[in-house]
């Protein structure tokens, strides 16, 4: 068979990632799908860069055009980045009858509905996988391995960066600000972290994780999102000597067809799966009727792993071309209703740290505002704080609704015996 020509948008460390394994691994290809791939042509900002790996130069081109317009390719691979010119690049491919495979997970999140119709109506494929969690092969899962099941929960820890700060704090005692420091030090973390500590990178990944795992569309917009820039050593220290870990978790869950998604800082048993994933890795959690709960675990970014997963999609599409099957899968993932789970019924364990006077008949002050909206306790550990002249009181309460919860925390708001409510996190497992 005559080889299958791809263009490739971008030559970063991905888009590197991708030139290696392909040249690198043509023998297993061509025994998978009984013919070669050939990448035709390069988009790169700067022909004249010196790169660690040997590109012919006359693949390599400066004009986006020079790829989508190129009648030889038949798969465009885009790892270059960005949203709006990036779209049109993709949508344009579509028109022109090329597949897509993109590792854009803010494309993916914001303009996915509307690329996957594009598809559909040109009978093309555009595959994704990379998007979420880099090398661990997430979305396949869902929408293959998983696909007799109904899927109920997805919890995961989707963001290297946060987990990387999150995993040194707790080892080491280092303060939020050091290890942020030292992340972008390393790589680990951009210049402007917003994304990452934010929550917003995780929050994009987990619209995609919710939209296959429960076939609606869903947006950002749908997911309650708190970074972790508010999180600091003390709680850390209560939350393990509580047997926590903390967390930065993306959860999308649904009950009676309800769903509910948020990403947050969240207390995790430190006998769950979850607690011991440190580091830059990620790992996801799914829950399903039939299978139970499942969990999966790998490098979350980094060339060679988000690499492999792009290859991967790249000969999952030539293997639809063979069978003549392209462009089926491409909708699959949205056609149920989206009912959102109003804040009464999202019910959840609550971590409360609160600064108060410390002076008799405080705490019965504050257990009387938890009965009034019948929020039961777990736990309640106080202790003085000579450094503010106050007392420092844990809860944990028992299983409580968001409704009920955010009454809770605006009487506390306007108690003169509470000085700070310093956090509030949820709490899992």
């Amino acid at each position: 068979m005559k080889p299958f020509k791809v263009g490739l948008l971008g030559l970063g460390t991905v888009g590197t990632g991708v030139v290696r394994i392909v040249e690198g691994h043509q023998d297993d290809i061509k025994r998978q799908i009984g013919s070669s791939i050939e990448i035709e042509k390069i988009l790169v900002q700067n022909k004249n860069k010196l790169r660690d790996i040997h590109i012919e130069p006359h693949k390599i081109t400066e004009d986006p055009w020079d790829v989508i317009e190129d009648k030889n390719i038949d798969i465009i691979i885009e790892v270059m980045g960005g949203v709006e010119l990036t779209k049109n690049y993709i949508l344009t491919a579509l028109e022109q009858g090329k597949h897509v495979i993109t590792a854009n997970k803010d494309l993916m999140a914001q303009h996915g509905h509307e690329i996957l119709a594009k598809a559909e109506e040109h009978g093309r494929d555009v595959f994704y996988e990379a998007s979420v969690a880099g090398g661990i092969p997430i979305l396949r899962t869902i929408v293959e391995g998983l696909s007799s099941d109904r899927i109920t929960k997805i919890m995961g820890i989707v963001n290297g960066t946060t987990n990387y700060i999150l995993s040194k704090m707790s080892f080491e005692g280092a303060s939020y600000e050091d290890v942020l420091k030292e992340a972008q030090q390393l790589g680990f973390a951009e210049a402007d972290p917003t994304s990452d500590v934010g929550g917003f990178d995780a929050a994009y990944k987990m619209t995609i994780l919710g939209t296959l795992g429960f076939h609606t569309y869903i947006t950002v917009d749908d997911v309650n999102i708190k970074g972790i820039s508010d999180v600091t050593l003390e709680d850390i220290r209560y939350s393990s000597h509580l047997g926590y870990e903390i967390k930065l978790l993306g959860i999308a869950e649904r009950k009676d067809d309800l769903i509910y998604l948020s990403v947050q800082p969240t207390l995790v048993k430190k006998s769950h799966p979850l607690a011991n994933v440190n580091g830059v890795f990620n790992a996801v959690y799914v829950y399903g009727e039939a299978v139970g709960e499942t969990m999966f675990y790998g490098p979350g970014a980094g060339e060679m792993p988000t690499a492999t997963s792009v290859v991967a999609d790249l000969i999952a599409v030539v293997k639809n071309s063979m069978l003549q099957v392209n462009g089926c899968r491409s909708t699959t993932s949205s056609y149920k209703e989206k009912k959102l789970k109003p804040l009464d019924q999202v019910v959840y364990k609550n971590f409360i740290r609160l600064y108060v006077a410390d002076k008799a008949g405080v705490l019965a002050q504050i257990t009387q505002v938890f009965t009034e909206y019948e929020v039961s306790l777990e736990s309640v550990v106080q202790q003085p704080n000579p450094d503010l002249q106050a007392a420092e009181i844990i809860i944990v309460t028992h299983d409580a609704n968001m409704a009920s919860m955010e009454k809770v925390l605006n009487d506390f708001n306007n108690m003169d015996v509470i000085y700070e409510i310093k956090s509030v996190y949820r709490v899992e497992g």
